[in-house]
C-alpha cells in the first residue's frame, strides 16, 4: 500500500468518514464534488479519492503556487490554471485528457465557498469535448460520508442533463458543512 493510500486511511478514520457506493472504473472521467462551502470540502474528498487509489487532478488559479504553497499543491495534484492567458480553462484541461493515458479531474461546480443559486457549467463542457462521462459526487457531512456518485454520460442536450444533475443533488440531499451556504436548488 503506498504512502499516500495510508495516510488516507489513517485520516479517515481519524475523522470518522467512509466511502460509499461504487467506485469509478473509467480510465477518464469528470467527477464533480457537491456541496462545496469549505476547504475541508476538499481535504476528505482528497483523502477518500487517495484510500481509493484514485488520483485526481484539481485546477487552481497559477497565483497560488508560489514558494513553497506550490510544492504542496502539486504534490496534492493540483495542476496551476492560467485564467488570464489566451487559452481558457477547457481547453487547459481537455489537453490533460488528450496528452494523458489515464486521467481524471475534480471540479467543484458552485466555483466557490459562498452561497449560490448557480452552478458553473464547465465541467459539462469538459466532459462532452473529451468524450468522457461524469460521476456526481457528494459530500455529507451528516453521514460522514463521500460518494462518487452516479455515472452519467451527458446527452448532448445541456439542459435537459442539467436538470437531471440538479434533481440528483436535491434528492441526495446531503448536509454541507455550512448547510446555509449550499443551495441544492441551483440553476
Amino acid at each position: 500500500m503506498g504512502l499516500r493510500k495510508t495516510f488516507a486511511k489513517i485520516v479517515i478514520k481519524v475523522f470518522g468518514w467512509h466511502h460509499e457506493g461504487q467506485v469509478p472504473y473509467d480510465d477518464k472521467f469528470v467527477i464533480i464534488a457537491m456541496p462545496h462551502t469549505s476547504m475541508m470540502d476538499f481535504v476528505m474528498g482528497l483523502v477518500t479519492f487517495w484510500s481509493k487509489d484514485i488520483y485526481p487532478y484539481v485546477f487552481i488559479k497559477k497565483e497560488l503556487f508560489f514558494f513553497p504553497m506550490g510544492l504542496l499543491l502539486k504534490a496534492l495534484g493540483a495542476r496551476p490554471l492560467n485564467r488570464k492567458g489566451a487559452t481558457g480553462m477547457i481547453e487547459q484541461v481537455l489537453d490533460c485528457f488528450n496528452k494523458e493515458e489515464k486521467f481524471c479531474i475534480c471540479i467543484t461546480p458552485e466555483g466557490t465557498r459562498k452561497r449560490t443559486t448557480k452552478i458553473k457549467r464547465g465541467f459539462y463542457f469538459i466532459a462532452t469535448q473529451a468524450n468522457v462521462p461524469i460521476y456526481m459526487g457528494v459530500l455529507d457531512y451528516g453521514k460522514k460520508s463521500l460518494s462518487y456518485g452516479e455515472r452519467f454520460v451527458p446527452t448532448g442536450d445541456e439542459e435537459k442533463d442539467f436538470e437531471y444533475i440538479r434533481k440528483y443533488y436535491k434528492a441526495a440531499n446531503p448536509v454541507a458543512r455550512h448547510p446555509e451556504q449550499f443551495c441544492a436548488d441551483f440553476k
